[in-house]
């Protein structure tokens, strides 16, 4: 045996005993107040799951189903005595680590009431859901679409454009060198994934370049394909939209009705797309940029950037004369949520219609911009109505913003490209843990209420603190595992630091750090954050690993994003996820929540 191979399977053996004797202090002295003799019994630990976790309602059933869980890992020592079976200090800290410890409880299902309309929710939302990377070369697939809905996305945007010989219909981002797909492979895909991860109703946004006589081929290619689970309202325009509850397993339609067709038009996202200003996606941290704050006001040149092509266009229903209203007449009916844009600016476009809603759709900068002076106009109309936000143009490498801009006005459909990875999508994702994972998160009630003097809630406005997290940062263990031994240092272990912060409303927003601890595959930082929340209802906890590295940039060690609203207070094991936002087997962090 090689000197390198019996290091490795001397650490390996000795790997659960140097992880109990690195526990911290704090540890040890919960397992000696609820344990008796080196002991901890049922009794024991659901009086700790009770008083120290938080779990009022924990029952003895339910600590003996903890310890008969861990029973059945064959490489834990659980101790019998006459009463049953009891946890020694290892086990009980193999408990505290493991997966039936998470901080936020996804067993707990849906949970938030889905009996509201629509408009009442945050969704899931993909932008340009088709591309396998970046927006102006990548191939069309339908595999994106099928990955972004088992993940449990619930609005899936599709650019559908005509084939080479005008016969057919694809997707494809218009005016670029993407490889397209054909449109009725992206449906069949959407209807046999569509309810992997949820139940609830997955909405299709058709970007729509065809004509009259394409519009009605899709129609044809969707009502085939999709049968009786498409959802097609009865009447011209909604009043209100119906709730996810009374939609489950239905597919919706929302884009702008029929329109006259201009095939000379060149989609201005694809104008865009021409010039990268000189940057590319080697300019990125390894992990991607740090999430832009709300504080300011968008940068001049994002102000100068034209728009999509389909959010510059009028709403058809305003101009279209009779004629043209006849065109495609069953491609119309099939439009349950309709799209568009009111004339006379963004005036128009804020004022709430009692006899009907609709969507509208605005980049990241119009929103940005309109929330300087228009955010309670924002709000008052995301009440009733539905917001679209999606990247600007720019973003040629499938990069997002920070959505919080968007959730924060009461926007529903914050437009993320589900291909890209980087902080601002783990946000999104750390959003959608909430409601059991099922792509609806109902809005704060802040965000769905008016005042007696029809005021509503003011983004911009100072608010008191209205909770305080305390986030102790014991210690994180697995990179051993699943990173390769010389992945961070060539000749030494890593020096792991965590950061931990809040992205929420602009008072809401910090980050910090840990020491470095240096050469430590379990590293054991101890260290306490204490986080004054203004709005807890949209806060994000996040938590970073990364490993010191002197001469070059710090390396990657892991992420997760967690709703505030649904972190469980006591001591919880954190798993972490890589870059793309998948859980690693083995790496997490040991962390202590109080809520005050």
């Amino acid at each position: 045996m090689s000197k390198q191979t019996y290091r490795v399977c001397f650490c390996f053996r000795r790997r659960f005993k140097l992880a109990v004797a690195e526990a911290p202090e704090e540890i040890k002295g919960f397992f000696d107040r609820y344990s008796e003799n080196g002991l901890m019994s049922a009794d024991h630990l659901r009086r700790f799951l009770i008083e120290v976790q938080k779990q009022e309602n924990a029952t003895l059933e339910d600590a003996q189903a903890a310890i008969n869980s861990l029973h059945e890992l064959k490489h834990l020592n659980i101790l019998h005595h006459h009463k049953g079976q009891s946890l020694n200090l290892e086990t009980f800290f193999k408990y505290l680590f493991g997966d039936i410890n998470p901080p936020v409880d996804l067993q707990c299902g849906v949970h938030h009431d889905m009996s509201a309309p629509l408009s009442h929710y945050f969704i899931y939302t993909g932008h340009n859901s088709y591309l396998t990377g970046n927006q102006l070369s990548s191939d069309c697939s339908d595999v994106p679409i099928i990955h972004a809905l088992q993940r449990g996305v619930r609005v899936i945007e599709l650019d559908i454009w005509p084939n080479s010989n005008k016969d057919g219909i694809e997707v494809l981002h218009g005016r670029t060198l993407t490889t397209p797909v054909e449109l009725i492979k992206c449906l069949r895909s959407i209807k046999e994934h569509a309810f992997t991860a949820s139940d609830y109703p997955v909405v299709i946004t058709l970007e729509d370049h065809l004509t009259p006589d394409l519009q009605a081929k899709v129609a044809e290619m969707v009502t085939s394909t999709f049968g009786d689970i498409l959802f097609c309202p009865n009447s011209d325009c909604l009043k209100e939209f119906p709730s996810p509850e009374s939609l489950k397993k239905r597919i919706i339609i929302s884009t702008k009705p029929p329109k006259e067709y201009m095939s000379a038009a060149v989609p201005k996202d694809a104008q865009e797309g021409d010039s990268l200003n000189g940057k590319t996606a080697s300019d990125e941290e390894a992990w991607g940029k740090e999430v832009p704050h709300l504080k300011g006001p968008a940068s001049g040149n994002d102000k100068e950037e034209p728009e999509e092509d389909e959010d510059d266009e009028e709403d058809p229903d305003e101009g279209l004369n009779r004629s043209q209203k006849s065109l495609a007449p069953e491609y119309r009916r099939l439009i349950a949520i309709h799209a568009g844009k009111p004339k006379g600016g963004m005036s128009e476009c804020l004022k709430v219609d009692p006899e009907k809603v609709r969507r509208l759709s605005l980049s990241e900068q119009q929103l940005e911009k309109l929330a300087e002076t228009r955010g309670t106009d924002i709000v008052r109309f995301t009440q009733r109505n539905i917001l679209r936000v999606y990247p600007k143009g720019t973003r040629i490498t499938s990069s997002n913003y920070n959505p919080l801009i968007g959730w924060m006005h009461g926007a529903q459909m914050v437009a993320f490209n589900m291909q890209g990875f980087g902080r601002s999508l783990w946000l999104m994702h750390g959003m959608f843990k909430s409601n059991g994972g099922c792509g609806y998160v109902k809005k704060p009630d802040f965000l769905l209420k008016s005042g007696p003097n029809n005021e509503v809630f003011d983004p911009r406005a100072k608010l008191p603190v209205k909770k305080t997290l305390k986030v102790r940062i014991y210690m994180g263990e697995g990179w051993y595992y699943d990173f390769r031994h010389t992945h961070f240092d060539q000749y030494s272990p890593p020096d792991f630091y965590t950061r931990v912060g809040i992205a929420g409303v602009p008072a809401d927003v910090v980050m910090k750090k840990t020491k470095t601890l240096e050469d430590n595959w379990i590293p054991v930082w101890n260290e306490e954050f204490e986080f004054q929340l203004t709005v807890p209802e949209l806060a994000l906890l996040r938590l970073e690993v990364h490993e010191y590295d002197m001469s070059e940039k710090d390396d990657f060690g892991g992420q997760t994003c967690l709703p505030v609203s649904e972190i469980r207070s006591g001591i919880r094991a954190v798993p972490l996820h890589d870059r793309e936002g998948k859980k690693y087997n083995n790496v997490k962090l040991l962390v202590h929540f109080d809520f005050v």
